[in-house]
């Protein structure tokens, strides 16, 4: 008899749990295990760095970087296959725009449903002697801020349900910007010589908010050293003239820098584009400027 009851005990029991996880399904939708996350690529370190901040503390979205910390801007850079495969599971894809990454009409035209989320939308873009628009706008805190803005705004748009957390933590970072913006400003308001010499077309953004003067650029193109020709007008330049300082980048070899350096008795100093983790960018660039140009 108490088998019995034992097992009409048992019985009951499973039903009530089979009931409850089904009910558990039909009344809250999908469980909180479910949720479908919203997952983010990003194109290079400087969008990963902004689209963290923008999202940061969301529990449905996931944010990827696709290339690697340490790869820099992405001139020239060739899609991997590994590359194709993360922009696969990806739902909006952000990039830089303003033509840094050549391969975006192919990912286009393979991803015909990924979101592509410019940062560059909108803003007024400088051109290289070349005539190339040039895509190095981060680089300026005002631009860095207006994109942090595209960014928020843009993923507002292809994912509303997490509107409001992109706004409020743009607002925070944004914040952040404009009190570092603020404090170069006024530390590089009264410096008594504003000509410089930089390593590649990586700051003219940046000399345009400091009033800064860019006389000669080292390398038009990292890693691809300037010919004699170009060495030797540089270093005439710089002996013609009052610009005694020169701007490596932490993240390539100062040895056309240090070729000039060693004819003119000229300086070398860093500017800091931000384009890989483990770089300081504008906090280092202010103490650096400060220091090369009082």
């Amino acid at each position: 008899m108490h088998i019995k009851k034992f097992k009409k005990l048992l019985i009951l029991l499973l039903a009530l749990l089979v009931l409850g996880g089904c009910t558990g399904n039909m009344t809250g939708g999908k469980t909180e295990s479910s949720k479908k996350i919203f997952t983010i690529v990003t194109s290079f370190y400087p969008m990963y760095v902004s689209t963290i901040n923008v999202t940061r503390g969301i529990a449905s979205v996931r944010v990827i970087n696709m290339t690697k910390p340490q790869t820099g801007c992405l001139h020239d850079y060739q899609l991997t296959p590994q590359d194709l495969v993360t922009l696969e599971s990806a739902d909006a894809f952000v990039v830089n725009g303003a033509g840094m990454e050549a391969f975006l009409n192919d990912v286009i035209s393979r991803q015909k449903n990924l979101k592509i989320i410019e940062a560059s939308r909108g803003i007024t873009l400088l051109r290289d002697p070349s005539g190339e628009y040039n895509p190095h706008v981060w680089v300026s805190i005002t631009d860095a801020i207006a994109q942090v803005r595209n960014i928020a705004g843009q993923l507002s748009a292809v994912n509303a349900a997490n509107a409001k957390e992109y706004e409020s933590n743009a607002n925070i970072y944004i914040a952040k910007l404009e009190a570092l913006k603020t404090k170069m400003h006024a530390s590089l308001a009264h410096i008594k010589t504003r000509d410089i010499i930089t390593f590649h077309e990586a700051f003219p953004y940046f000399a345009q908010e400091f009033n800064l003067h860019i006389a000669a650029v080292i390398e038009r193109d990292p890693g691809t050293a300037p010919t004699m020709k170009e060495l030797a007008a540089i270093i005439d330049m710089v002996n013609n003239s009052k610009v005694k300082v020169l701007f490596a980048e932490p993240q390539y070899s100062p040895s056309a820098a240090r070729t000039i350096a060693a004819e003119t008795g000229a300086k070398i100093y860093s500017l800091d584009p931000a384009v890989q983790a483990n770089t300081e960018g504008n906090a280092y660039n202010l103490i650096s400027l400060k220091e090369a140009l009082a």
